[in-house]
């Protein structure tokens, strides 16, 4: 916690406004992941999932969550992500961490099945404990749509420490793969600088997957 020591007098600045949160939404420069997932026979939504979860955990201002009014720094995440069921309604899916990337795509697979066959929204996550529920990164995906801009939902306006991420529809960029990526996340933690860190890092991860 020594690296969140030097940055507590902007925690303080940021967490005593209304709304702490900084959202930034941007165009992604990614390798192209789906000739190699296409030859792989993995989905590509769970392997950039993967790479976009290693990379928070590589990025120290992303683990930093407030429980019981202490800054805390996480050192796992589980898994989660929103589906589509039958209905055409949003549902939660969530699934425990494998650091192989087969193993982890598999896993959310059926995560995915388990949570977009049910009609009643999965109450899994209100069997987590207070402090587990920090353990987590809200992800969203929103494959049909070249979004600009988005605002996230937050339990509590004051307290937007459990960072949330969104990505887009998949096109053609300069390094291969271009989506708009939006970050979600306490200002007190994370400046746009560590936002540029963690889009770098997902890109990173990508590489380090592929090879």
């Amino acid at each position: 916690m020594q690296n969140f020591e030097r940055r507590r007098d902007r925690f303080d600045f940021f967490d005593r406004m209304e709304s702490p949160a900084v959202n930034l939404c941007f165009a992604l420069d990614l390798p192209d992941l789906r000739p190699w997932c296409k030859r792989e026979g993995l989905p590509p939504f769970h392997v950039m999932l993967c790479a976009v979860l290693r990379a928070v955990l590589q990025v120290e201002n992303f683990r930093y969550r407030v429980f019981e009014g202490e800054v805390i720094r996480i050192d796992r995440l589980v898994p989660s992500f929103t589906v589509i069921n039958q209905h055409g309604d949003l549902n939660l899916a969530q699934f425990d961490w494998s650091d192989d990337v087969r193993e982890f795509a598999a896993r959310g697979m059926r995560a995915r099945e388990e949570a977009s066959s049910m009609t009643a929204l999965n109450q899994k996550y209100r069997t987590m404990s207070p402090r587990d529920a920090k353990d987590q990164v809200f992800v969203t995906c929103i494959p049909w749509l070249d979004f600009t801009s988005i605002q996230h939902p937050i339990m509590l306006l004051a307290a937007p420490d459990i960072p949330s991420l969104a990505w887009g529809r998949f096109r053609d960029g300069p390094r291969g793969l271009q989506v708009p990526f939006s970050v979600q996340a306490h200002h007190g933690f994370v400046d746009g600088y560590h936002i540029h860190l963690l889009a770098q890092r997902i890109a990173a991860e990508l590489d380090a997957i592929m090879r």
